[in-house]
């Protein structure tokens, strides 16, 4: 049997990640990577399909076994990816999509180097900015953090194999397509 892609998406908070790729998977077949957190269960968080959600305890114990194939921590919270369950999905031969920050992405290309790391791109920072500002739910304080980590991630998108640019959600979808079709395909 064929093993699976890991195809691995980055990008700053409010590009779309997440309605990019879960786009994507309403029209390809392919497994979303679920990440473990120790964040607590927020509202319209559906466990085991949102977050694993473990203690931090518990999360402490994967790192220290190894379990983990690569994790971070925001907002005093832990998250991260758990190695079997990826490893598993591969060698089912399916593509598996992880939606993850650009540390966790450095950490992969170290594990899995053949990984296909696509970074997802504003139109501008003054669009990003109204996303995160249309969301309602970021104080300005906030939205002004995210926008000064979001220079920072940008100018790591130069070690990824490819970049997308989220000006309009059919064609981000479309990009992202041809990007893994080319590359499976090989």
């Amino acid at each position: 049997m064929k093993k699976g892609k890991l195809i691995v998406v980055s990008g700053p908070s409010g590009i779309g990640k997440d309605t990019v790729v879960a786009e994507y998977l309403k029209r390809n077949d392919a497994y979303k990577s679920i990440s473990c957190t120790s964040r607590k269960i927020r509202e319209g968080d559906i466990p085991d399909k949102t977050y694993h959600f473990i203690t931090k305890e518990e999360f402490e114990n994967k790192i220290k076994n190894g379990e983990l194939l690569e994790y971070t921590i925001y907002n005093n919270n832990y998250y991260g990816t758990l190695k079997n369950t990826i490893d598993e999905q591969l060698e089912k031969g399916k593509d598996v999509i992880m939606v993850i920050e650009v540390e966790g992405e450095a950490n992969v290309k170290k594990i899995y180097p053949d990984a296909i790391s696509i970074f997802l791109l504003p139109p501008s920072m003054d669009i990003l900015k109204d996303r995160l500002i249309n969301r309602g739910n970021v104080s300005p304080e906030d939205i002004e953090d995210r926008m000064k980590t979001a220079e920072r991630e940008i100018a790591t998108s130069v070690r990824y194999d490819y970049k997308i640019i989220n000006d309009d959600l059919d064609n981000a979808v479309k990009s992202l397509e041809n990007i893994i079709k080319n590359n499976i395909n090989e």
